[in-house]
């Protein structure tokens, strides 16, 4: 795991809560989503805020002077990155609370090299992830899209076009989980409940591990193999970049579902496209490589094929979730005690 407590370092005594100053920088439509009246009055008595709220850009009238004096950052999605001249223009900040996921192309080196404290909403985000992929895998496993189409297509009361569809998997079928992730461990225990047999396939988890979340870990061509539907988490690294290829393809059983939403980059597009083609395989995608797929992509018209815009991930409510994260961690830190959701630094070259 690349998130665990570590220490804050603002002054005064652990357990005298303080309000350090701060500028929040997002979008608008997020930071409308996250904070609702609750959580902006939340906000505002565990820091003080200054400036536009949001910020749109470091460097707006009104953010820019209060980039200078600020201690804390409240960032998430629509923020721009905290790059080395941001953070140059930042002589006081201590740390960042980044309302959102992954951290990775958030923070320019030099805010590590300085010791910021960092931390990360990821694995709040990791629920709705986790639950969009386990409805996923219920719908594709009793091949309800084919029952849509089928039931819209023939309207004459003749069944017989049912006869062609692959029977249901959601009893005594396998779902191999790809990347024993936050998400990926979060789903597994969300199958717990279903009668699958589930694998996993991780390199940096053990047996026992794997054992402790319910599933049997397996090496990657051997959870192809044998899975009926196969649902990606594994976060996007130059070894990981084409994961899924025309030969692991190839591995898939007939009728089998690979669900994506991880990162587009861990399948090869173009093998994917040639493996759906004639309904083999299906594939339900989050996430595409490249996002937002052009409109010339023969994945819009596959109907083996669905497509969603990158929804998997917390959204208007939902976000509520990032934003009691992030405030959490805001108070424990205005309080001088241990953060639950800090980014170990270390541990940046693993995330998505």
């Amino acid at each position: 795991m690349t998130i665990s407590p570590v220490a804050a370092t603002p002054a005064g005594s652990p357990g005298i809560a303080r309000r350090p100053r701060g500028l929040v920088v997002m979008g608008s439509t997020h930071f409308g989503d996250l904070f609702d009246a609750s959580r902006l009055a939340r906000l505002r008595t565990l820091a003080d805020i200054r400036g536009p709220l949001p910020g749109a850009r470091f460097d707006a009238p009104g953010a820019a002077a209060e980039l200078a004096a600020a201690e804390i950052l409240v960032t998430g999605w629509g923020s721009p990155p905290l790059t080395e001249q941001v953070l140059a223009a930042a002589p006081n900040l201590r740390a960042v609370f980044y309302a959102g996921g992954s951290v990775k192309h958030h923070v320019h080196a030099s805010g590590w090299e300085r010791g910021l404290i960092v931390t990360s909403a990821a694995t709040a985000n990791a629920t709705p992830v986790a639950e969009f992929a386990l409805a996923t895998i219920l719908l594709e496993g009793k091949r309800t899209r084919q029952y849509v189409e089928g039931y819209r297509i023939h309207r004459d009361g003749d069944d017989r076009w049912r006869r062609a569809i692959a029977p249901t998997v959601n009893l005594g079928g396998t779902v191999g989980i790809v990347g024993l992730s936050r998400v990926g461990r979060r789903l597994a225990e969300l199958l717990r409940p279903f009668d699958f047999e589930v694998l996993a396939a991780d390199p940096t988890t053990d047996a026992p591990q794997a054992a402790a979340l319910g599933v049997e870990l397996v090496p990657l061509d051997d959870l192809l193999r044998r899975s009926d539907i196969v649902s990606l988490h594994a976060p996007e690294l130059p070894e990981t970049r084409g994961l899924i290829d025309r030969r692991r393809l190839g591995l898939l059983r007939d009728d089998a579902v690979l669900v994506n939403t991880a990162r587009g980059a861990l399948v090869d597009t173009d093998a994917l496209v040639d493996a759906c083609r004639h309904g083999r395989i299906r594939a339900v995608l989050d996430v595409t490589e490249p996002e937002p797929l052009p409109a010339s992509s023969p994945l819009y018209d596959l109907p083996a094929v669905q497509l969603t815009p990158h929804i998997a991930g917390a959204m208007h409510g939902e976000t509520h979730r990032l934003a009691d994260s992030t405030l959490d961690d805001l108070e424990r830190y205005a309080a001088g005690l241990p953060l639950h959701w800090a980014v170990d630094a270390a541990g940046l070259d693993l995330l998505a």
